[in-house]
């Protein structure tokens, strides 16, 4: 695999992450994502601060997410994050979440469909050459 198209950062569950029972919440589980998207980005070469700059800003068109079991209250998270294919405008992410002593054991899968868009005007543009699956 690409290194340049995939990351891996790691998370603890804490106490705002779970519900009444200890259980990670749903909630959470986009937020890792969503982190780990933005990791992902940067890592290709789109840092947040730069965003302000170019007004060229990632838009999650769609967000699927397998719940496949529960995390709970103190576990250590690793998420990978990945491109997994690219239209002309559509980015295609998918993300694992599990322990990291056994992320092949993952706690859930999720996909997020990508548009980068140019701002003010709104317009979608693709996304560079580069980014290679």
């Amino acid at each position: 695999m690409d290194n340049s198209n995939c990351t891996t950062t790691e998370e603890e569950v804490i106490f705002y992450d779970t519900d009444a029972g200890g259980v990670v919440s749903n909630i959470a589980y986009l937020r890792y994502v969503e982190r780990a998207r933005c990791q992902l980005f940067t890592q290709l070469g789109m840092p947040l601060a730069e965003m302000s700059e170019t007004q060229i800003y990632p838009t999650v068109y769609r967000t699927e997410i397998d719940y496949l079991r529960p995390a709970q209250l103190g576990d250590q998270l690793q998420i990978t994050a990945k491109i997994a294919s690219i239209e002309k405008l559509r980015l295609h992410c998918e993300f694992r979440i599990g322990p990291v002593d056994a992320p092949d054991q993952p706690f859930a899968i999720a996909k997020q469909t990508v548009i980068l868009v140019k701002l003010p005007e709104g317009k979608p543009i693709r996304p560079p050459k580069d980014w290679t699956t």
